[in-house]
């Protein structure tokens, strides 16, 4: 159970990001404590998974900032100045933020094992040996133990997805980020991936989720937030948000999908 009076871990502030004539995000703040699950639901092109990509700067906002554990993320302050880091800075910083795509992202010419083991091998320097140790449990987790040895093109899209969560979790990752991990499976194969990331948030991961399973939503967030046009339109408890929206947005989106 995280503690709502917690530092926070992440930190978004007036975050504003367009694509050409399309303003996206429209000066969003949130934050996210250590342990807690904030799931982001909304129609589609509300911005939410822009959102998320801005926490780790695979999205860089146009304005305003996000802080990771305090830092600033993809930004330095040098005499009262903001300055652009570089690629291989930015990607120091990501190393404890694990992120899972909607659509796995697993390299097509590696096993499962070597997927999992190359950023632990490459980025923090683990010998092949404890990497692959690393693996073998985090497969096991995630209940692929006899997966190892596979390729990708060998996998349904539920085991795929859960070797991606597995990737990420092998550079034991203080804040996960999943955005929309459900929605490119087929039906039968979503309740395979939600129960391992029940499991994480059981453990007490600090999870960011952009996604449209509104039951798990429901069931293992922490902090519910709906967002429309680019903002945060409102956001709280999930019984509470769920049962008396306060706006107008919310409760027709919420009609919709129910």
């Amino acid at each position: 159970m995280f503690d709502p009076h917690s530092l926070p871990l992440v930190q978004m502030h007036q975050i504003v990001k367009s694509f050409g004539d399309n303003r996206v995000l429209r000066g969003v703040d949130l934050e996210i404590r250590p342990g807690e699950v904030v799931c982001v639901i909304g129609p589609s092109g509300s911005g939410k998974s822009t959102l998320l990509r801005c926490v780790n700067q695979l999205t860089v906002p146009d304005s305003g900032f996000v802080r990771f554990d305090g830092r600033l993320m993809g930004l330095r302050e040098t005499a009262g100045r903001l300055r652009r880091l570089t690629e291989a800075e930015v990607l120091a910083q990501r190393e404890h933020i694990g992120m899972v795509f909607q659509h796995f992202e697993l390299f097509p010419h590696m096993t499962v094992m070597e997927n999992i083991t190359e950023a632990p091998r490459r980025v923090a320097g683990e010998t092949k040996e404890a990497a692959e140790r690393s693996a073998t449990q985090l497969l096991g987790q995630v209940g692929l133990a006899d997966k190892a040895q596979a390729y990708p093109g060998q996998l349904s899209g539920g085991q795929k997805q859960r070797v991606a969560i597995a990737r990420a979790l092998a550079m034991r990752p203080r804040l996960m980020l999943f955005d929309e991990p459900t929605s490119a499976l087929d039906p039968e194969l979503v309740g395979e991936v939600l129960t391992v990331m029940r499991s994480l948030a059981q453990e007490g991961m600090t999870m960011m989720v952009v996604t449209h399973e509104m039951g798990f939503a429901r069931e293992v967030a922490d902090t519910l937030v709906f967002m429309d046009g680019g903002v945060v339109v409102e956001s709280g408890v999930p019984e509470e948000l769920l049962a008396n929206p306060q706006h107008q947005r919310t409760r027709t989106f919420l009609e919709r999908v129910a």
